[in-house]
């Protein structure tokens, strides 16, 4: 009996040690464990890659563009002179015309009606002259004769001026009526091409109205619209340059013609005529053109950047400048921009080397690696 409780005694303490043991090599693993995984990594270091560009300084001419279309130098807008509806069109849009030719017609049975009735009061008229004259002469017979005064025969006169009177003022009136007449046909008063149609038959116009615009044959010019700031460079310009979008191999030289006084009610902007200096016979009206405004006079000394070098900090344009593969952000001064560039005209020196793509990425600072870049 003693033996057995020696043996559970025994069996015991041996489960007590083992269970502290296991306790105990359970603690060391974990914390090993714990120290493995909360041991502090090196980082490694993110060195972005930008390309670049070196800064150079330019000398050129102020240049700007604009869009503009082909014009004729003289251009008529055709309205009747009567109103009334109009019956037939004779012309197509493009149509080339003589002077002479009759482009549209309106009805003219109202207006013939009104010459009716003004030859008809000229019959009358010259009816009421004939019985004047007659009694006139009858009168200066018998006032011959000392049978009549001399009062009579004066009513007798001044009736036969008031019936002449009639006659002209009624032979005005028909010959009015006949030219309202000869106004029911548009005519073309000088040759050229249909530029516009904004009449149809059927339609009822008002006299004044414009139904057509004719560009006469001749000179031809571009006309582009030019903000008030810009008027200025405009008229100092020595140089204009056009280009046409259908003729991509024709570039001609141009010359203003006219500057408009006042600017449009709802672009607020001038409209300026450009003179074509020798054009080919290939330009015709309509056609797209581009006017490109240069001033020798007035060239000015800086870099042309490309526009995605900008970095825009609220309202000031700054760009990176790599120094020793670090970047740091400089606030620049900017000019015209055109065809994917920018004029940079303070803020930066030649030779410097500046980010090119990849701006909105960096930080102050930052270091970077240089993949290469353009020389600007």
């Amino acid at each position: 009996m003693q033996q057995l409780n020696w043996l559970a005694n025994v069996s015991k303490k041996k489960l007590y040690y083992g269970i502290t043991a296991a306790i105990v090599m359970i603690g060391i693993i974990g914390g090993v464990l714990w120290k493995e995984n909360n041991q502090a990594k090196p980082v490694a270091e993110d060195i972005p890659l930008v390309r670049v560009a070196t800064v150079k300084p330019s000398s050129a001419a102020q240049s700007y563009a604009y869009s503009g279309e082909v014009r004729g130098r003289y251009e008529s807008q055709l309205a009747f002179q009567v109103g009334g509806k109009i019956i037939k069109r004779y012309v197509e849009l493009g149509s080339t015309v003589k002077a002479g030719d009759v482009l549209m017609q309106i009805d003219p049975r109202d207006v013939q009606q009104t010459v009716n009735s003004a030859l008809a009061q000229v019959y009358a008229a010259e009816s009421q002259l004939k019985l004047a004259e007659s009694n006139l002469n009858r009168y200066r017979q018998l006032y011959a004769q000392n049978a009549i005064s001399r009062a009579q025969l004066d009513q007798y006169q001044n009736a036969y001026d008031v019936a002449a009177a009639a006659v002209r003022q009624a032979s005005a009136q028909y010959a009015q009526g006949a030219n309202q007449l000869d106004y029911s046909l548009l005519y073309a008063d000088k040759p050229g091409v249909i530029a516009s149609i904004s009449a149809e038959a059927g339609q009822v116009v008002s006299a004044g109205q414009t139904v057509l615009t004719i560009v006469q044959d001749g000179e031809r010019e571009v006309e582009i619209s030019v903000p008030e700031n810009r008027l200025e460079e405009l008229r100092k310009a020595t140089q204009f340059t056009i280009s046409f979008w259908a003729l991509p191999h024709v570039k001609i030289d141009g010359k203003i013609r006219e500057i408009a006084p006042m600017a449009d009610q709802t672009t607020r902007t001038y409209k300026v005529r450009i003179s074509l200096v020798n054009p080919p016979p290939e330009i015709k009206l309509g056609m797209t053109a581009a006017v490109t405004v240069a001033n020798f006079n007035n060239q000015t000394t800086a870099a042309a950047i490309p526009l995605s070098s900008i970095y825009q900090t609220n309202d000031s344009p700054c760009v990176w400048v790599v120094t020793n593969n670090i970047v740091n952000l400089r606030p620049i001064q900017v000019g015209t921009f055109g065809d994917g560039q920018i004029q940079v005209l303070a803020g930066l020196n030649p030779g410097e080397t500046i980010v090119t793509a990849g701006v909105h990425k960096l930080r102050e600072g930052q270091k970077v690696r240089v993949a290469g870049g353009d020389s600007q």
